[in-house]
Order: C-alpha cells, then structure tokens, then sequence
C-alpha cells in the first residue's frame, strides 16, 4: 500500500513538473522577444536650415544606384511654414507612395518631407537589401524624420502606412514634438495570423532562416507598380513587427508623448490584423491619449496600399480628400 502512494505521489510531481514546464514555455513563445532595448534620442533642428543641413547628411547616406522616384522628395516654401509634415512609405515601397498626396500637401501650404526606409528605394527591384531591415532602424529613422520636420514647421505632423504606421506609432509613442500622428493600417499583426499568436509567429520566424516570397506569386517580378520591391522578406516583417511589440509595451508604461493621434483603418484590408492595432488603441485610451480612430468601409474596397495612385483599382479620390479633411479640421 505505501509502494503504491509512493509511485502515485512520484507521478503527481512528475505532472506538475511537466505541466510547468508546458507553461513557461508557453508563455516563453507568447511573449515577445527582444523588444525592451529600443530607445528614442531626439535633436531637433532648432531653425529651417538646420533643417536643411539634417537633409544634406541624410541624402548622403542614400546610394547612388537608386530609383530617382525613390530618393528623399523635400516640398518646401524656402522656408519654415506654420505646418511640416512628414510622410512614410510602407515597406517594399518608396517615397514616390506619398508623391501626389504631398503635393496636395504642399499645394496647401506644408513643407513636406518623404524619405526613404532604410534598405528602400534602390533601382534594382530584385534586391535583398531589405531583408536587412532592423526594428532600430526604423526607430532611428523615426527621430531623424521629426528632427528634421522640427525646422522645416511650426507645428509637426507624421503620417505613415503600414511598416510607416507602425514607424509613425513609435514616433508618436517617444515624440513630444509631434503635434499629430496619422497611423494608416499599421503593421502591428498580419491577416493571415490570429492576433493572440502574432509574438509566437514572430518569434518563430525569429529564429528560422530567412527567406524571400514573392508579394504576388503569379505576376511575380513584374508585379506593379515598377518602383515598389516584387519580393518580401521574412526577417523584415518580423523586425517591423518587433517595433511594434516595443511600441505597445512602452504604452503599457506610460502614455503617448504626441499631442495628438488619429488612427485609420480599413475594414476591407486583407493584408493587416485591425485587431492587433486595436491592442494598442485600447492602452493608448486607457492612459486618456488624445486619440480618434476612423475607417474606411468596406464596401470601398480599398486595398491596403490605399496611398498610392500607380496601385490597380485605386480611390484616392475619396482617400485624400478624407484624409486632409481629418488632418485640417482636427
């Protein structure tokens, strides 16, 4: 009898051992990896040609074997101006993405800015320099932009899609000198994975070789339009998601630094999880953040690129405007 409650007694622990185990690492793959590191170091410009000297350093650091739509489009007044905007392209995209839409921009009144993400823009499409795309990057990007838009406006705006969306995010999250963050279907999860999994995918594909797919396996490299990058890169999505686990864990600590944000979504999006977003839009409203939210029906049937004109079935004819409207009449 006490040999039987002996091995009974050895078996319970050894369950409570394995189900620990279990646990961690459940929690282990559901937590996200290595995000706790990142950090925002502004300098601003302190006059409009500072600002202009901030451009010259950055336009130095972009290759020579570039696409020429795809290099820095500064729109300026000769001059600081009441309103600077800055305008961030998605990933595998460039800043030809935003060209119309800034001129609208510019047209009104702003200086403009759209640069290039690190590793983006370059004439060869078939290039894998954007597998190289790191989460401090993108938040290095993030400060330089506003520290130029700083002497470039009186007031600052960001407005960003997708990889932008999350950049602009992370602005907003560390930027006291943002006047307004317009975060467009940010990339904080993706369609095709359940939100609740989006760190456990990440951190899978963390430690999984990379590899490059084609955005659009039928048209493969002839995939429009011409100055966008045919092939992703795994690695790059889980960089861009890494920057947006940091974000939403720096607000689980303290509360936006931008003076406003308006998040867009689109219910029609088959690219990006909306619910992963609405993570972050529900901490940011906890800490009472100055935040509205809009979306785009789907009835539209905007696709996720909803900025670019070269994009196929295209509606900047209602995006724009709405988009200006929310943006002038905040």
């Amino acid at each position: 009898m006490t040999q039987r409650l002996g091995n009974g007694s050895r078996q319970w622990r050894l369950l409570l051992l394995l189900s620990g185990l279990l646990i961690a690492a459940a929690f282990l793959l559901l937590t996200p990896w290595n995000i706790t590191h990142l950090s925002s170091h502004p300098r601003p410009a302190q006059s409009y040609s500072e600002a202009l000297d901030l451009v010259e350093i950055f336009q130095e650091k972009e290759r020579q074997k570039m696409n020429p739509v795809c290099r820095m489009q500064l729109m300026t007044h000769n001059k600081k101006t009441e309103r600077a905007i800055i305008l961030v392209h998605g990933y595998s995209s460039c800043p030809q993405q935003f060209h119309e839409l800034g001129q609208r921009f510019y047209d009104s009144g702003y200086n403009v800015l759209i640069a290039p993400l690190p590793h983006h823009g370059l004439a060869d499409r078939m290039t894998d320099a954007h597998a190289r795309l790191t989460a401090e990057e993108l938040a290095v990007y993030a400060d330089q932009a506003v520290d130029i838009a700083r002497g470039l406006g009186g007031k600052v705006f960001m407005m960003g899609l997708s990889a932008g969306g999350v950049t602009t995010a992370w602005a907003a999250q560390h930027r006291s000198d943002i006047d307004l963050a317009v975060i467009i279907s940010p990339a904080f999860g993706f369609k095709k994975i359940p939100a609740p999994f989006t760190a456990a995918a990440m951190n899978f594909y963390t430690i999984l070789p990379d590899a490059l797919e084609w955005w659009d396996p039928l048209l493969r490299e002839k995939a429009p339009p011409a100055h966008t990058y045919p092939l992703y890169s795994r690695h790059a999505l889980v960089e861009i998601l890494r920057l947006g686990f940091a974000t939403l864990n720096d607000a689980r600590h303290h509360p936006p630094a931008a003076k406003k944000i308006i998040v867009v979504l689109n219910a029609n999006d088959i690219m990006i999880n909306n619910e992963s977003t609405d993570n972050i839009i529900k901490v940011w409203l906890a800490d009472k953040a100055n935040l509205t939210t809009y979306k785009f029906k789907a009835d539209l049937k905007l696709g996720h690129d909803l900025i670019d004109p070269s994009q196929p079935n295209q509606r900047i004819d209602i995006v724009y405007p709405r988009l200006m409207e929310l943006i002038n009449h905040r």
